[in-house]
């Protein structure tokens, strides 16, 4: 699994001109599923991002995790995450995991969050053509990996 964590100021996702998923200040994460990844996989990354310290804290220091600073965050699901671009100029998307896998350990990763840490999460819709706008705050950037 491949997670691009942003800090946000908000964020939102919608679908069709609907707001299907929607937060203020968190972190906007951009999943990316491929072929062999497990709900392990899913556990280690939502472990991970929920506690990274990214936020600062009032020294201005990055201390906090985003369950210390009451946070939320909005998932979107990802495949492009895992396109190849080495080679020509159109990416190959074949080390993204299929639709029901993905979908499966997608969904698994968001509930994860929810339930061990008790996160307010919000999603976009899997496999839908969404469009996702927000603020990042800092900039903070990072890539998380499983593997």
């Amino acid at each position: 699994m491949r997670v691009v964590v942003q800090r946000s100021k908000e964020g939102k996702v919608t679908v069709n001109e609907k707001t299907v998923g929607q937060i203020q200040h968190g972190l906007m994460l951009l999943v990316g599923v491929t072929h062999e990844d497990s709900r392990e996989d899913a556990e280690y990354l939502a472990d991970k991002i929920a506690g990274l310290r990214i936020f600062e804290d009032e020294d201005d220091k990055l201390n906090l995790s985003i369950k210390e600073t009451n946070g939320q965050i909005l998932s979107v699901s990802q495949f492009t995450l895992y396109g190849d671009c080495r080679k020509g100029r159109r990416p190959n998307f074949m080390a993204a995991a299929k639709p029901d896998h993905a979908a499966e350990i997608f969904d698994y990763f968001n509930e994860y969050l929810r339930e061990k840490h008790d996160l307010h999460v919000e999603t976009g819709e899997f496999g839908e053509m969404m469009d996702v706008s927000f603020t990042n705050d800092g900039p903070v950037t990072l890539i998380v990996e499983s593997k």
